[in-house]
């Protein structure tokens, strides 16, 4: 069985990779994978997340750069996303934004909780207004009451 940093490490290279099969591989059915962007729960809302981010940002890539050591479960890492914003993406308020040919660098962490050698919850962090301000988005008045 491998061990929580194994799996961990091999979710980091699936999504490197763009393989979305890779990427489930690591997931049992059951899972939660939380994003500032909503919740998604079971294999097919999180296959529909990576499959929107790599459609995003088809040159998508995660480095991590500090990992929790004295911790297995969860298995925290920090790391930085860069990409650049070619395909549709989808807002908070539903609307999509085509792509705009900016490309993003993010800071990152998130905390992996495995279960029977697969993730069970994947919680990750990162400033939306970060993204949104290097996608070119500002922040807008909000509308009278």
């Amino acid at each position: 069985m491998a061990t929580y940093w194994d799996l961990k490490h091999r979710l980091g290279k699936a999504i490197n990779a763009h393989d979305l099969q890779a990427v489930l591989d690591c997931y049992s059915p059951d899972a939660v994978y939380v994003t500032p962007s909503g919740v998604a729960e079971g294999l097919e809302q999180i296959s529909w997340i990576y499959e929107q981010l790599f459609k995003s940002f088809p040159d998508l890539h995660l480095t991590p750069w500090f990992e929790l050591g004295d911790c297995e479960n969860p298995a925290v890492t920090e790391w930085t996303m860069t990409g650049t914003h070619t395909g549709p993406l989808l807002l908070p308020d539903g609307r999509e934004l085509k792509g705009t040919g900016r490309p993003i660098t993010l800071r990152s962490t998130c905390s992996t909780f495995v279960e029977n050698g697969k993730i069970q919850t994947h919680r990750e962090y990162f400033d939306q207004l970060e993204l949104f301000s290097q996608l070119g988005l500002g922040l807008t008045e909000p509308a009278p009451k």
